[in-house]
């Protein structure tokens, strides 16, 4: 039963995160859902300075819990309470339930920063969907299983060990060591009406990419050491083509 139990929660996580993630792609562009990033906020507030100050608090907030619990000893905290199998599913629910949480308590900033009609417009939407489609594809050619946790709800079920992860650089991952992230800040600035609330969302979303990806290449340096420090070395961090900097993690 026990088993059966984190099967069905890790199961409801990652449908919880196709849901928001799709929704944070009609809130970025305005089609489809009841709120999205220049509507009216869900909790308005009176003066603009309290509404850029509540904006940033729900990014940093996303930001610091979705770093947080990526760190080693907080996963080791948490399989204290937690079955192991658990972990990363719960990983997902807080990441998910604090995007949606952000994109609900967003306050507009309706100032016009760009806007483009017609085949120009058209040209930006498929920009938006080539950032999502290499995000997609991003974490199929590593494990997309095992990043939402699906393969470990499944090895637990049926009562085996997991796999010991490889260290493997398929396809995007020859051209920048993060595509996932590469294709988020894609489709965060992938819009033909850009105003200042949503050049705030994703400027702050991408100044935390940058944050997020610091402790990641540290972490990834002590799991496979020198192996990941010539890729380091070879491959740019973000930007295809840029030569990585010697002696920069961010390179």
């Amino acid at each position: 039963m026990k088993r059966l139990f984190v099967f069905a929660y890790g199961s409801l996580a990652y449908m919880l995160f196709l849901g928001v993630f799709s929704y944070m792609a009609g809130f970025l562009l305005g089609l489809f859902v009841p709120k999205a990033i220049n509507d009216p906020a869900t909790l308005p507030v009176a003066h603009p300075a309290l509404a850029v100050a509540l904006n940033l608090a729900a990014i940093a907030l996303f930001g610091v819990l979705h770093s947080l619990l990526a760190r080693d000893w907080v996963k080791a905290w948490l399989i204290r309470f937690l079955p192991a199998a658990a972990e990363r599913s719960t990983y997902v629910v807080q990441s998910s339930l604090c995007l949606a949480l952000a994109m609900w308590l967003w306050q507009p900033m309706t100032g016009t920063i760009w806007q483009v009609e017609g085949p120009a417009a058209l040209a930006v939407y498929a920009l938006f969907a080539l950032g999502a489609g290499i995000v997609f594809w991003s974490t199929f050619l590593i494990d997309h299983f095992e990043l939402f946790g699906l393969r470990q709800i499944w090895t637990h079920l049926r009562g085996e060990p997991m796999p010991v992860p490889e260290f493997r650089t398929p396809a995007l991952y020859r051209i920048v060591r993060h595509p996932m992230q590469l294709g988020v800040v894609i489709l965060l600035f992938a819009t033909p009406h850009l105003t200042s609330g949503h050049l705030l969302f994703a400027g702050s979303m991408t100044l935390y990419v940058f944050v997020g990806l610091y402790f990641e290449e540290r972490a990834l340096v002590r799991t496979y050491g020198a192996r990941y420090q010539a890729y380091q070395a070879s491959v740019p961090m973000l930007i295809p083509g840029l030569r990585p900097r010697a002696g920069s993690s961010l390179g």
